[in-house]
């Protein structure tokens, strides 16, 4: 066949396409006219939302990227779109998902001259993702894009970042398409299976944390599968409280922000741990107290699907380098162990999960946060549930009872912003199901202008707003550690509900 010119713009764009992509999020600029040319002709197959600000084109990314599996798609423009969007890759790369941001640079022949908005992006993201490349020649796009596919989604997931010369985009070539990337998955050893199981059959007091990035819905129920069958009682790591259905009886709660106490003591009481696809970070671990670095004295079994994550922070007694479905179904395989010594351990685990729901109701006039979001989890139990970072969050991680895997949507970096903007990628990838959006006043101004994208493609999100007049979060550690010394964390805030009138939002 006679080759085919096409420019550098198309050329991705159709890498793009055959990579799957449906959805991509972004803020327009000159830099990477060539490319939004080149998506033209697939506007019918990759729809292309433009948002208001870069920070929250990143962020829908990497919602985006949570809800697939897949790299989520964000396209800035150089300079100080670059930089905005920085936010959203350290969160891609905190909370391991796969994603793949698309940056425009300055010419080839201008690199080093510090030429208009011209950034060293791999000095400026080198430590916040997993690769970053600039690609200098037309011909090598089909080979780096699929690199980038790759790497985003191996090992540990993780954000990539591909550096566009805009003379590359516009520059003509006859390079051929890539081939699409297939998954790699690693299988759990046999050997370690049966160490695993030894260590479950000589247990008293087991306790499984699982979380982490490269689950599926099937993976999540084989993992609730094998944990019910053995009676193994599980908590979920910080923010990954979706994994296992809340509803089950092996469900213990969340570690994370404002641990339930008896949960925590849980962890240093266990002799035997199963960390399956968490890092084992500083928040489902108290600051690294709860098990003691290197050698816990727990018996800790640890899976994950990055053998560099082993042995990383804690030594495991048997490490398992595997795909989460893999291991999920291999686990589920296995003939359970008799659960009878560990019985009562894993109901009183239970018990106080449950005791958690109890509350005294707000005293005067002000909004029972609780109790806002109990009525919402019974009027609402299948609702993706979004949110950004604040004090306001510890009500939705402790009230709101998540029962299917992918239905939380909350960033393990603590990033301010983030709920509104991964409300849209909830509801552009699940129409069908309702998408609820919480955040503070100041968690809501860092992203507000994302009401226009609402409004401009008829997104149906609810966004409720915690209005305290303050920066919670740091208001209550000022108050703690500098009392009667309280400064820069007060708020001014508008009439929300006109703010939102004023888009065309009711």
């Amino acid at each position: 066949m006679k080759p085919v010119l096409r420019s550098g713009g198309r050329l991705l764009a159709d890498q793009l396409a055959l990579h799957g992509v449906e959805l991509a999020f972004c803020v327009p600029g000159e830099s990477y006219l060539a490319l939004l040319d080149g998506l033209y002709a697939h506007r019918s197959t990759l729809r292309v939302i433009t948002c208001r600000h870069e920070a929250a084109a990143a962020n829908a990314a990497d919602a985006h990227g949570k809800l697939t599996g897949r790299p989520g798609v964000c396209m800035v423009t150089r300079g100080p779109g670059a930089t905005h969007a920085a936010t959203g890759v350290h969160t891609a790369m905190q909370d391991s998902t796969p994603m793949l941001l698309l940056v425009g640079q300055v010419p080839r022949t201008h690199r080093g001259r510090e030429a208009f908005q011209e950034i060293d992006y791999e000095q400026l993201f080198g430590g916040i993702a997993k690769w970053v490349y600039e690609i200098d020649r037309p011909e090598r796009i089909p080979e780096i894009v699929a690199r980038a596919f790759a790497t985003a989604v191996a090992g540990r997931p993780g954000p990539v970042v591909l550096a566009l010369p805009e003379d590359v985009l516009s520059a003509m070539t006859d390079a051929a398409d890539a081939a699409p990337v297939g998954r790699v998955a690693a299988a759990p050893a046999p050997v370690a299976l049966e160490q695993m199981r030894e260590l479950l059959a000589s247990a008293e007091r087991p306790l499984a944390i699982v979380g982490g990035s490269g689950w599926t819905p099937e993976s999540a129920a084989d993992l609730s599968a094998f944990l019910t069958a053995g009676g193994i009682p599980v908590a979920a790591s910080f923010r990954c409280q979706d994994v296992i259905d809340n509803r089950l009886p092996i469900y213990a709660g969340d570690l994370g922000l404002g641990v339930n106490p008896p949960l925590a003591q849980r962890v240093r009481d266990a002799d035997v741990l199963l960390a399956i696809g968490t890092r084992l970070s500083e928040t489902e671990t108290g600051s690294y107290t709860y098990l003691t670095p290197p050698e816990p004295a727990q018996a800790l079994v640890h899976v994950h699907q990055d053998a560099a994550e082993l042995g990383k922070v804690y030594r495991p007694r048997v490490g398992i380098v595997s795909s989460l479905p893999e291991f999920a179904a291999a686990a589920r395989a296995l003939e359970p162990v008799d659960a009878g010594r560990w019985a009562g351990w894993a109901r009183a685990a239970r018990s106080d999960y449950e005791g958690t729901f109890a509350y005294d109701p707000a005293p005067g006039d002000g909004v029972d946060l609780a109790a806002v979001i109990e009525q919402l989890r019974r009027r609402l139990p299948d609702a993706i549930v979004a949110n950004g970072a604040g004090n306001y969050t510890v009500w939705v991680h402790r009230y709101w009872q998540f029962s299917s895997y992918r239905s939380q949507l909350a960033p393990l970096s603590g990033a301010m912003g983030y709920g509104v903007p991964a409300s849209l990628a909830g509801k552009l990838a699940h129409p069908e199901r309702p998408v609820i959006a919480f955040a503070g006043d100041g968690c809501f101004l860092m992203c507000a202008q994302e009401l226009a994208t609402m409004v401009a493609h008829d997104l149906a999100i609810l966004v409720i707003v915690v209005n305290n007049g303050m920066l919670g979060t740091i208001r209550m550690h000022q108050e703690r550690h500098y009392p009667g010394r309280v400064m820069a964390t007060d708020l001014v805030n508008p009439d929300f509900a006109a703010f939102a009138r004023s888009f065309g939002a009711y």
